[in-house]
């Protein structure tokens, strides 16, 4: 997938089995959230979080994406590539393998939902490496991730991002599910909003 970014570059996002581990490690970083995270947060629930090593995460993470296996029969999330070099990740999959959204208030608030259902995907992690920020690198992958999911049989994806305030600022960590405008200009819809800094977006795909 090929996506215009910027007025100076191109975003170019495959799916993470396409990337090799040393460039999605590139955009996680040495140090930091992305770093110690390796995006396992929603992998786990609350009680379970603190008790995994990083490397454990880390371990799980390369299993999950199958990174440098073209033939891989699943991954889960896409990498960008901003002129070439590696500059962004999102993590994409059905809802029901995210088992801290399944015990989690926000997804299900004023909503009659089906929290088993595999065709519904959800969008729960963006990061964009240093250096790369504000370039179009989020907006690219929110809306390469919808035509992911759709090509993977989803009626829907889903994000929870938070509700940036003018004026107000938020620490990188808070951004890390996206933010409402990034889900918007990928075509999704906001369905609920059970706080006030956080809304449920959504995207409802033909069959």
């Amino acid at each position: 997938m090929r996506l215009p970014a910027t007025d100076d570059g191109t975003v170019s996002v495959v799916p993470a089995n396409e990337a090799s581990w040393d460039d999605l490690q590139a955009v996680f970083g040495p140090r930091g959230d992305a770093a110690r995270c390796q995006c396992q947060w929603f992998k786990y629930r609350r009680s379970d979080w603190r008790s995994v090593p990083v490397e454990v995460r880390a371990d799980q993470l390369r299993e999950q994406t199958a990174c440098g296996d073209p033939e891989a029969g699943r991954t889960s999330g896409l990498v960008a590539y901003l002129d070439g070099e590696p500059a962004g990740w999102c993590a994409v999959e059905p809802r029901i393998e995210y088992p801290r959204l399944q015990g989690a208030r926000i997804p299900w608030t004023g909503r009659d939902e089906d929290r088993a259902d595999p065709a519904v995907w959800a969008v729960t992690c963006f990061v964009t490496r240093a250096g790369f920020r504000r370039r179009g690198v989020s907006r690219a992958l929110a809306r390469a991730a919808v035509a992911f999911a759709r090509d993977r049989g989803a009626r829907a994806v889903e994000g929870y991002p938070v509700v940036v305030e003018p004026g107000v600022e938020m620490a990188c960590g808070e951004l890390f599910v996206g933010t409402r405008t990034v889900f918007a200009d990928a075509g999704f819809s906001e369905v609920s909003r059970p706080t006030p800094r956080r809304a449920v977006m959504r995207v409802d795909l033909a069959t």
